[in-house]
């Protein structure tokens, strides 16, 4: 069984590889998906489910919602294209969230990068 949550973080970025108009600074505003996958609990808090939306969301926003929201992406992130940053935030939630299934980091309305559990397996 599979559980989303969904957030939205505000940030700027330049794309200095990009020969368009994305090599200038600009902003978005990005909505990341957040999916884990696993069985439902048998006991303790989050009992009758996979995890409890709130310690989702605690940890989500602690390790990438809070350090990406309102800041310039290109001091944490080399060439922060879509892809790029959907890579780093895997890499920050995987350890924290090892039922961790699928990420889809909405750039703009119409254009997303999705990164699954399925991409790392050779």
């Amino acid at each position: 069984m599979q559980i989303r949550k969904h957030f939205r973080f505000e940030a700027a970025h330049v794309l200095p590889h990009h020969s368009g108009k994305c090599a200038r600074m600009h902003g978005h505003s990005y909505r990341l998906e957040v999916a884990i996958r696993g069985p439902l609990q048998n006991h303790g808090p989050a009992r009758g489910m996979i995890e409890d939306f709130d310690a989702l969301r605690a940890i989500v926003r602690a390790e990438v919602i809070d350090p990406l929201d309102h800041t310039t992406l290109n001091d944490l992130i080399e060439n922060p294209t879509c892809e790029r940053i959907i890579a780093w935030m895997w890499e920050r939630l995987h350890p924290a969230l090892p039922l961790l299934d699928e990420l889809v980091l909405w750039e703009t309305s119409t254009s997303c990068a999705v990164l699954r559990r399925d991409d790392f397996i050779p």
